[in-house]
């Protein structure tokens, strides 16, 4: 099976809890549909399209942009962007596009709002896919610091001094940073144009205020969150998958497939944060089969 990005079938807006929200759907839903949710927090959803692949397994794919970031609204202050807000925009989108019960697919932080909705909304869904995503952000932080303690020494130190003096901003951070993302975010020598694009156009509100000032200083609001002790009310075929230097990495992983019962874990052995990209054609292959194993869940 040959896989390529596919053409968007429609694309458009809705009105969830107030707001217009962008969305494109990929393919028709021939055995289902799978809602896919964007990480950052903030970063538009055009970096996953590559998981318009699964159509060729019988499924529509539908992205949308969360409040404050994309093609969507982007409301005054920062006050609603919460979690426990954007799992009820979640299921908004998802009645507002009559999508009927879903595979549910997250990445990153969307996988952090993949593991949320599944505990609050389970009997909408026929599956979850929790890429990269995290059910603690206490153990992914000190999970992040141990990786950038493993950093050479000159980005470790670099990336040490200037968040001493919250110097976020600083080119010789932003470089440092960039280091550590193509060690642990995306390993490809050339990055995916859409990946490109998306992290240009990350919203810087949404992500400062709910994640923080950069990938590894996580003082914003999500910096206490865990669910892990709810995971075992998640009772529907869930898959998790992660890369071998995944920044999420598999000890994050393996906490989650603890929780879920009979949950499946896969780790891509030549993949970071972005399987999808990195290991694309094992990775669709993979997703696809677990899906159709669970069509009529």
């Amino acid at each position: 099976m040959a896989f390529g990005t596919q053409e968007s079938s429609a694309r458009g807006r809705v009105t969830v809890l107030g707001f217009r929200l962008f969305y494109e759907t990929f393919g028709q839903p021939e055995r289902g549909t799978v809602l896919c949710l964007h990480g950052g927090p903030g970063v538009p959803h055009g970096y996953l399209t590559c998981l318009s692949d699964l159509t060729e397994f019988g499924y529509r794919v539908v992205f949308y942009d969360q409040l404050g970031c994309g093609k969507s609204d982007r409301p005054k202050g920062t006050s609603l962007f919460t979690i426990e807000r954007a799992v009820e925009e979640a299921d908004g989108i998802r009645r507002a596009l009559h999508l009927g019960p879903i595979h549910l697919l997250g990445n990153s932080y969307g996988g952090m709002l993949a593991l949320a909705y599944a505990i609050k909304y389970s009997r909408n869904l026929r599956s979850l896919v929790v890429s990269s995503g995290l059910a603690s952000v206490p153990l992914a932080n000190a999970e992040l610091r141990r990786l950038v303690a493993a950093m050479p020494v000159g980005t470790r130190r670099t990336i040490e001094r200037l968040e001493r003096r919250e110097a976020f901003h600083h080119p010789d951070y932003q470089r440092a940073a960039m280091a550590f993302y193509r060690r642990h975010i995306c390993r490809l020598p050339t990055w995916p144009r859409e990946l490109s694009r998306a992290m240009r156009e990350t919203s810087r509100p949404v992500y400062r205020t709910m994640w923080g000032p950069s990938e590894f200083a996580v003082l914003g609001s999500l910096r206490y969150w865990d669910v892990t002790d709810r995971l075992p009310q998640i009772r529907v075929p869930t898959l998790i998958t992660g890369g071998k230097y995944d920044e999420i990495t598999p000890r994050v992983l393996r906490a989650i497939q603890g929780g879920i019962p009979g949950s499946r874990l896969v780790i891509f052995p030549n993949s970071s944060h972005l399987p999808m990209w990195e290991e694309r054609e094992r990775y669709m292959q993979i997703v696809g089969r677990f899906l159709r194993r669970h069509d009529a869940a």
